[in-house]
Protein backbone atom coordinates (compact mmCIF):
# COMPACT_ATOMS: atom_id res chain seq x y z
CA UNK A 1 0.00 0.00 0.00
CA UNK A 2 1.21 3.54 -0.76
CA UNK A 3 2.18 5.84 2.10
CA UNK A 4 -0.60 7.88 3.76
CA UNK A 5 -1.63 11.21 2.28
CA UNK A 6 -0.16 14.03 4.37
CA UNK A 7 -3.00 16.40 5.28
CA UNK A 8 -2.71 20.02 6.43
CA UNK A 9 -5.88 21.01 8.27
CA UNK A 10 -6.17 24.81 8.28
CA UNK A 11 -8.85 25.78 10.77
CA UNK A 12 -8.34 22.58 12.74
CA UNK A 13 -10.32 23.70 15.80
CA UNK A 14 -13.48 24.61 13.86
CA UNK A 15 -16.40 22.39 12.90
CA UNK A 16 -14.95 21.43 9.49
CA UNK A 17 -11.56 20.79 11.06
CA UNK A 18 -13.11 18.58 13.72
CA UNK A 19 -15.03 16.55 11.12
CA UNK A 20 -11.92 16.22 8.95
CA UNK A 21 -9.81 14.94 11.84
CA UNK A 22 -12.52 12.44 12.72
CA UNK A 23 -12.37 10.99 9.20
CA UNK A 24 -8.56 11.00 9.20
CA UNK A 25 -8.46 9.14 12.52
CA UNK A 26 -10.67 6.39 11.07
CA UNK A 27 -8.12 5.65 8.33
CA UNK A 28 -4.57 5.92 9.72
CA UNK A 29 -3.29 3.71 6.91
CA UNK A 30 -4.53 6.23 4.30
CA UNK A 31 -4.29 9.65 5.93
CA UNK A 32 -2.12 11.52 8.41
CA UNK A 33 -2.80 14.96 9.89
CA UNK A 34 0.71 16.29 9.30
CA UNK A 35 -0.05 20.01 9.85
CA UNK A 36 -2.63 21.54 12.19
CA UNK A 37 -3.35 25.28 12.16
CA UNK A 38 -5.75 27.45 14.15
CA UNK A 39 -6.27 31.18 14.72
CA UNK A 40 -6.24 31.75 18.50
CA UNK A 41 -7.64 28.61 20.14
CA UNK A 42 -4.30 27.59 21.56
CA UNK A 43 -5.62 25.16 24.19
CA UNK A 44 -7.83 23.36 21.68
CA UNK A 45 -4.99 23.22 19.14
CA UNK A 46 -2.63 21.75 21.71
CA UNK A 47 -5.18 19.07 22.59
CA UNK A 48 -5.53 18.16 18.92
CA UNK A 49 -1.77 17.88 18.62
CA UNK A 50 -1.69 15.47 21.56
CA UNK A 51 -4.28 13.33 19.79
CA UNK A 52 -3.01 13.48 16.21
CA UNK A 53 0.77 14.07 16.57
CA UNK A 54 1.34 16.37 13.57
CA UNK A 55 4.79 17.34 12.31
CA UNK A 56 3.89 21.04 12.58
CA UNK A 57 1.44 23.12 14.61
CA UNK A 58 0.72 26.72 13.61
CA UNK A 59 -1.13 29.32 15.64
CA UNK A 60 -2.37 32.37 13.72
CA UNK A 61 -1.76 34.87 16.53
CA UNK A 62 2.03 35.32 16.95
CA UNK A 63 1.54 36.36 20.58
CA UNK A 64 0.42 32.80 21.39
CA UNK A 65 3.38 30.94 19.87
CA UNK A 66 5.19 30.66 23.22
CA UNK A 67 2.10 29.35 25.00
CA UNK A 68 1.52 26.74 22.29
CA UNK A 69 5.14 25.60 22.51
CA UNK A 70 4.91 25.34 26.30
CA UNK A 71 1.71 23.34 26.20
CA UNK A 72 3.10 20.90 23.64
CA UNK A 73 6.34 20.48 25.55
CA UNK A 74 4.46 19.81 28.78
CA UNK A 75 2.34 17.19 26.98
CA UNK A 76 5.38 15.49 25.47
CA UNK A 77 4.38 16.31 21.89
CA UNK A 78 7.41 16.48 19.60
CA UNK A 79 6.41 18.74 16.72
CA UNK A 80 7.57 22.01 15.21
CA UNK A 81 5.72 25.19 16.18
CA UNK A 82 5.16 28.31 14.09
CA UNK A 83 2.94 31.37 14.29
CA UNK A 84 1.38 34.08 12.16
CA UNK A 85 -0.58 34.22 8.89
CA UNK A 86 2.58 33.90 6.79
CA UNK A 87 3.50 30.73 8.65
CA UNK A 88 0.09 29.26 7.82
CA UNK A 89 0.60 30.04 4.13
CA UNK A 90 4.09 28.56 4.23
CA UNK A 91 2.71 25.41 5.84
CA UNK A 92 0.02 25.16 3.14
CA UNK A 93 2.63 25.32 0.37
CA UNK A 94 5.45 23.42 2.11
CA UNK A 95 6.79 19.89 1.94
CA UNK A 96 4.99 18.59 5.03
CA UNK A 97 1.69 18.11 3.20
CA UNK A 98 0.35 17.01 -0.17
CA UNK A 99 -3.28 17.83 0.66
CA UNK A 100 -4.66 21.01 2.23
CA UNK A 101 -8.07 21.32 3.88
CA UNK A 102 -8.83 25.05 3.64
CA UNK A 103 -11.30 25.59 6.47
CA UNK A 104 -10.24 28.96 7.88
CA UNK A 105 -13.39 31.09 8.15
CA UNK A 106 -13.73 34.32 6.19
CA UNK A 107 -11.30 36.41 4.16
CA UNK A 108 -8.51 35.38 6.53
CA UNK A 109 -8.27 32.10 4.64
CA UNK A 110 -7.49 33.65 1.23
CA UNK A 111 -3.68 33.81 1.34
CA UNK A 112 -3.16 30.24 2.55
CA UNK A 113 -5.69 28.90 0.04
CA UNK A 114 -3.91 30.64 -2.83
CA UNK A 115 -0.55 29.40 -1.52
CA UNK A 116 -1.76 25.80 -1.52
CA UNK A 117 -3.14 26.18 -5.05
CA UNK A 118 0.10 27.65 -6.42
CA UNK A 119 2.06 24.84 -4.81
CA UNK A 120 0.07 22.18 -6.65
CA UNK A 121 -1.57 20.64 -3.60
CA UNK A 122 -4.82 18.74 -3.60
CA UNK A 123 -6.98 21.56 -2.24
CA UNK A 124 -10.10 20.59 -0.33
CA UNK A 125 -12.00 23.85 -0.20
CA UNK A 126 -14.34 24.70 2.66
CA UNK A 127 -13.39 28.38 2.81
CA UNK A 128 -15.99 29.68 0.36
CA UNK A 129 -14.92 33.28 0.93
CA UNK A 130 -11.65 32.62 -0.93
CA UNK A 131 -13.39 31.79 -4.17
CA UNK A 132 -16.16 34.35 -3.61
CA UNK A 133 -13.55 37.09 -3.20
CA UNK A 134 -10.98 35.91 -5.70
CA UNK A 135 -12.45 33.22 -7.93
CA UNK A 136 -10.46 34.12 -11.07
CA UNK A 137 -7.23 34.41 -9.06
CA UNK A 138 -7.77 31.07 -7.35
CA UNK A 139 -8.48 29.29 -10.64
CA UNK A 140 -5.37 30.88 -12.15
CA UNK A 141 -3.32 29.71 -9.16
CA UNK A 142 -4.64 26.17 -9.64
CA UNK A 143 -3.63 26.22 -13.30
CA UNK A 144 -0.20 27.55 -12.33
CA UNK A 145 0.38 24.92 -9.67
CA UNK A 146 -1.14 22.01 -11.56
CA UNK A 147 -2.99 20.76 -8.48
CA UNK A 148 -6.64 19.87 -8.09
CA UNK A 149 -9.54 21.41 -6.21
CA UNK A 150 -12.29 19.34 -4.66
CA UNK A 151 -15.05 21.26 -2.86
CA UNK A 152 -16.15 20.04 0.57
CA UNK A 153 -19.13 22.31 1.03
CA UNK A 154 -21.85 19.69 0.98
CA UNK A 155 -23.69 21.35 -1.93
CA UNK A 156 -20.68 21.74 -4.21
CA UNK A 157 -19.33 18.33 -3.34
CA UNK A 158 -22.75 16.95 -4.30
CA UNK A 159 -22.56 18.69 -7.67
CA UNK A 160 -19.00 17.41 -8.11
CA UNK A 161 -20.28 13.88 -7.57
CA UNK A 162 -23.16 14.34 -10.04
CA UNK A 163 -21.05 15.75 -12.88
CA UNK A 164 -19.02 13.58 -15.26
CA UNK A 165 -15.38 14.24 -14.43
CA UNK A 166 -16.25 16.52 -11.53
CA UNK A 167 -15.60 19.86 -13.24
CA UNK A 168 -16.41 19.66 -16.95
CA UNK A 169 -17.09 22.49 -19.34
CA UNK A 170 -20.82 22.70 -18.77
CA UNK A 171 -21.44 23.82 -22.32
CA UNK A 172 -20.10 20.53 -23.70
CA UNK A 173 -21.38 18.05 -21.13
CA UNK A 174 -25.14 18.27 -21.66
CA UNK A 175 -25.73 20.12 -18.38
CA UNK A 176 -28.68 22.51 -18.32
CA UNK A 177 -28.73 23.67 -14.68
CA UNK A 178 -26.98 23.31 -11.35
CA UNK A 179 -29.52 23.25 -8.52
CA UNK A 180 -28.22 24.09 -5.04
CA UNK A 181 -30.46 23.09 -2.16
CA UNK A 182 -30.93 25.22 0.95
CA UNK A 183 -32.46 24.13 4.22
CA UNK A 184 -34.08 27.54 4.54
CA UNK A 185 -32.38 27.99 7.90
CA UNK A 186 -34.12 28.34 11.26
CA UNK A 187 -36.55 31.01 10.01
CA UNK A 188 -37.96 29.39 6.88
CA UNK A 189 -41.55 30.47 6.31
CA UNK A 190 -41.42 33.50 8.59
CA UNK A 191 -42.33 36.99 7.43
CA UNK A 192 -40.10 40.06 7.76
CA UNK A 193 -42.26 41.29 10.63
CA UNK A 194 -41.63 38.04 12.50
CA UNK A 195 -37.86 38.44 12.07
CA UNK A 196 -37.60 41.94 13.53
CA UNK A 197 -36.49 40.88 17.00
CA UNK A 198 -34.33 37.84 16.18
CA UNK A 199 -31.40 37.32 18.57
CA UNK A 200 -27.96 35.87 17.76
CA UNK A 201 -28.80 32.79 19.80
CA UNK A 202 -31.91 32.14 17.71
CA UNK A 203 -30.04 32.70 14.45
CA UNK A 204 -27.28 30.26 15.44
CA UNK A 205 -29.77 27.47 16.20
CA UNK A 206 -29.73 25.68 12.84
CA UNK A 207 -32.34 22.90 12.51
CA UNK A 208 -30.13 20.38 10.67
CA UNK A 209 -26.44 21.28 10.69
CA UNK A 210 -23.87 21.90 13.43
CA UNK A 211 -21.83 24.93 12.33
CA UNK A 212 -19.87 27.90 13.65
CA UNK A 213 -21.66 31.11 14.62
CA UNK A 214 -20.78 33.17 11.54
CA UNK A 215 -21.84 30.53 9.03
CA UNK A 216 -24.96 29.83 11.10
CA UNK A 217 -26.03 33.47 10.77
CA UNK A 218 -25.26 33.36 7.05
CA UNK A 219 -27.49 30.30 6.79
CA UNK A 220 -30.27 32.12 8.64
CA UNK A 221 -30.11 35.12 6.24
CA UNK A 222 -29.56 32.83 3.18
CA UNK A 223 -26.33 34.75 2.49
CA UNK A 224 -24.55 31.44 2.87
CA UNK A 225 -26.53 30.12 -0.09
CA UNK A 226 -25.72 33.29 -2.02
CA UNK A 227 -22.00 32.75 -1.42
CA UNK A 228 -22.43 29.16 -2.56
CA UNK A 229 -24.07 30.31 -5.81
CA UNK A 230 -21.04 32.53 -6.48
CA UNK A 231 -18.74 29.66 -5.59
CA UNK A 232 -20.56 27.31 -7.97
CA UNK A 233 -20.17 29.74 -10.86
CA UNK A 234 -16.38 29.67 -10.51
CA UNK A 235 -15.96 26.01 -9.57
CA UNK A 236 -18.02 24.70 -12.45
CA UNK A 237 -17.57 27.51 -14.98
CA UNK A 238 -21.33 28.12 -15.04
CA UNK A 239 -23.32 31.24 -15.87
CA UNK A 240 -25.58 32.95 -13.31
CA UNK A 241 -28.62 31.87 -15.30
CA UNK A 242 -27.57 28.20 -15.11
CA UNK A 243 -27.63 28.15 -11.28
CA UNK A 244 -30.80 27.84 -9.24
CA UNK A 245 -31.57 27.58 -5.52
CA UNK A 246 -34.32 25.37 -4.12
CA UNK A 247 -35.30 25.29 -0.46
CA UNK A 248 -35.29 21.72 0.82
CA UNK A 249 -35.90 21.74 4.59
CA UNK A 250 -34.95 18.09 5.23
CA UNK A 251 -31.33 18.66 4.04
CA UNK A 252 -31.13 15.14 2.63
CA UNK A 253 -30.76 16.10 -1.05
CA UNK A 254 -27.58 18.15 -1.05
CA UNK A 255 -27.72 19.37 -4.66
CA UNK A 256 -28.88 18.32 -8.12
CA UNK A 257 -27.67 18.57 -11.71
CA UNK A 258 -30.21 18.82 -14.54
CA UNK A 259 -29.19 17.61 -17.99
CA UNK A 260 -30.57 18.62 -21.39
CA UNK A 261 -32.12 15.17 -21.93
CA UNK A 262 -34.43 15.68 -18.94
CA UNK A 263 -32.37 13.66 -16.47
CA UNK A 264 -31.77 15.08 -13.00
CA UNK A 265 -29.02 13.54 -10.88
CA UNK A 266 -29.02 14.18 -7.14
CA UNK A 267 -26.66 13.33 -4.29
CA UNK A 268 -28.39 12.36 -1.04
CA UNK A 269 -27.13 11.64 2.43
CA UNK A 270 -27.61 12.42 6.09
CA UNK A 271 -26.71 16.05 6.98
CA UNK A 272 -23.16 15.38 8.19
CA UNK A 273 -20.10 17.11 6.71
CA UNK A 274 -18.00 13.97 7.12
CA UNK A 275 -19.60 12.49 3.99
CA UNK A 276 -18.28 15.24 1.70
CA UNK A 277 -14.95 15.37 3.53
CA UNK A 278 -14.39 11.62 3.25
CA UNK A 279 -15.28 11.75 -0.45
CA UNK A 280 -12.80 14.55 -1.10
CA UNK A 281 -9.99 13.03 0.99
CA UNK A 282 -10.20 9.65 -0.73
CA UNK A 283 -11.30 10.70 -4.24
CA UNK A 284 -11.54 8.88 -6.63
CA UNK A 285 -11.94 6.11 -4.03
CA UNK A 286 -14.61 5.87 -1.34
CA UNK A 287 -13.98 5.28 2.36
CA UNK A 288 -16.13 4.94 5.47
CA UNK A 289 -16.94 8.41 6.83
CA UNK A 290 -18.54 7.35 10.09
CA UNK A 291 -21.91 8.72 8.89
CA UNK A 292 -24.88 6.34 9.27
CA UNK A 293 -26.52 5.19 6.02
CA UNK A 294 -29.49 7.23 4.84
CA UNK A 295 -32.77 5.40 5.58
CA UNK A 296 -35.22 6.98 3.14
CA UNK A 297 -38.09 4.80 4.34
CA UNK A 298 -37.72 6.30 7.81
CA UNK A 299 -38.17 9.85 6.51
CA UNK A 300 -41.33 11.64 5.55
CA UNK A 301 -41.82 12.98 2.03
CA UNK A 302 -39.11 15.27 0.68
CA UNK A 303 -40.23 18.88 0.13
CA UNK A 304 -38.91 21.57 -2.21
CA UNK A 305 -39.93 25.21 -2.59
CA UNK A 306 -38.67 28.44 -4.10
CA UNK A 307 -36.72 30.75 -1.76
CA UNK A 308 -38.44 33.88 -0.44
CA UNK A 309 -36.14 36.56 -1.85
CA UNK A 310 -38.28 39.38 -0.45
CA UNK A 311 -37.81 38.26 3.14
CA UNK A 312 -34.31 36.85 2.77
CA UNK A 313 -32.78 39.64 0.73
CA UNK A 314 -29.17 38.53 1.13
CA UNK A 315 -29.63 35.78 -1.46
CA UNK A 316 -30.99 38.31 -3.97
CA UNK A 317 -28.03 40.61 -3.24
CA UNK A 318 -25.61 37.76 -3.94
CA UNK A 319 -27.17 37.17 -7.37
CA UNK A 320 -27.04 40.94 -7.96
CA UNK A 321 -23.31 41.05 -7.14
CA UNK A 322 -22.64 38.00 -9.29
CA UNK A 323 -24.26 39.60 -12.32
CA UNK A 324 -22.47 42.92 -11.67
CA UNK A 325 -19.15 41.13 -12.13
CA UNK A 326 -15.65 42.29 -11.22
CA UNK A 327 -14.98 42.49 -7.50
CA UNK A 328 -18.63 43.02 -6.54
CA UNK A 329 -18.73 39.60 -4.87
CA UNK A 330 -15.67 40.52 -2.79
CA UNK A 331 -17.41 43.74 -1.72
CA UNK A 332 -20.52 41.72 -0.84
CA UNK A 333 -18.50 39.28 1.26
CA UNK A 334 -16.57 41.97 3.14
CA UNK A 335 -19.69 43.97 3.97
CA UNK A 336 -21.49 40.84 5.12
CA UNK A 337 -18.66 39.82 7.44
CA UNK A 338 -18.78 43.21 9.18
CA UNK A 339 -22.58 43.20 9.37
CA UNK A 340 -22.72 39.68 10.81
CA UNK A 341 -20.03 40.57 13.32
CA UNK A 342 -22.12 43.54 14.46
CA UNK A 343 -25.27 41.41 14.69
CA UNK A 344 -23.51 38.77 16.79
CA UNK A 345 -22.27 41.55 19.08
CA UNK A 346 -25.83 42.80 19.55
CA UNK A 347 -25.14 46.05 17.69
CA UNK A 348 -27.27 45.45 14.58
CA UNK A 349 -30.79 44.04 14.08
CA UNK A 350 -31.04 40.81 12.10
CA UNK A 351 -32.96 42.37 9.20
CA UNK A 352 -30.41 45.18 8.90
CA UNK A 353 -27.63 42.82 7.82
CA UNK A 354 -28.96 42.98 4.25
CA UNK A 355 -29.36 46.77 4.49
CA UNK A 356 -25.67 47.22 5.34
CA UNK A 357 -24.57 44.91 2.52
CA UNK A 358 -26.80 46.68 -0.01
CA UNK A 359 -25.54 50.12 1.06
CA UNK A 360 -21.91 49.09 0.60
CA UNK A 361 -22.61 47.56 -2.82
CA UNK A 362 -24.28 50.83 -3.90
CA UNK A 363 -21.38 52.91 -2.57
CA UNK A 364 -18.62 50.87 -4.24
CA UNK A 365 -19.27 50.06 -7.91
CA UNK A 366 -17.43 46.94 -9.12
CA UNK A 367 -13.86 47.08 -10.42
CA UNK A 368 -11.92 44.40 -12.36
CA UNK A 369 -10.16 41.69 -10.32
CA UNK A 370 -6.47 42.24 -11.13
CA UNK A 371 -4.36 40.87 -8.30
CA UNK A 372 -4.45 39.97 -4.62
CA UNK A 373 -3.06 43.33 -3.51
CA UNK A 374 -5.76 45.43 -5.18
CA UNK A 375 -8.42 42.95 -4.08
CA UNK A 376 -7.21 43.14 -0.48
CA UNK A 377 -7.36 46.93 -0.63
CA UNK A 378 -10.92 46.83 -1.96
CA UNK A 379 -11.83 44.36 0.78
CA UNK A 380 -10.44 46.83 3.36
CA UNK A 381 -12.34 49.72 1.76
CA UNK A 382 -15.60 47.76 1.84
CA UNK A 383 -15.11 46.90 5.51
CA UNK A 384 -14.44 50.54 6.37
CA UNK A 385 -17.58 51.57 4.49
CA UNK A 386 -19.63 48.97 6.36
CA UNK A 387 -18.27 50.15 9.72
CA UNK A 388 -19.03 53.78 8.85
CA UNK A 389 -22.59 52.87 7.85
CA UNK A 390 -22.98 51.03 11.16
CA UNK A 391 -21.68 54.02 13.14
CA UNK A 392 -24.02 56.40 11.33
CA UNK A 393 -26.96 54.09 12.01
CA UNK A 394 -26.38 54.15 15.76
Amino acid sequence: MSSPRQIAVLGATGSIGSSTLDVIARHPERFRASVLAAHRQVEALAELCVRHRPALAVIGDPALEGELARRLSAAGVDCAVAAGPEAISEAASGSLCDTVVAAIVGAAGLDSTLAAARAGKRLLLANKESIVMAGPLLLAALRQGGGELIPIDSEHNAIFQCLPGGRPDLGHSGVRRLILTASGGPFRGRSRAELAGITPEQACRHPNWSMGRKISVDSATLMNKGLEVIEALHLFQASPDAIEVLVHPQSLVHSLVEYVDGSVLAQLGNPDMRTAIAHALAWPDRVDSGVPPLDLAAHAALHFEQPDLGTFRCLALAFQALRAGGDATAILNAANEIAVEAFLAGALPFLSIADVVESVLMELPPQPVVDVQSLTERDRTAREAARRILRNAC
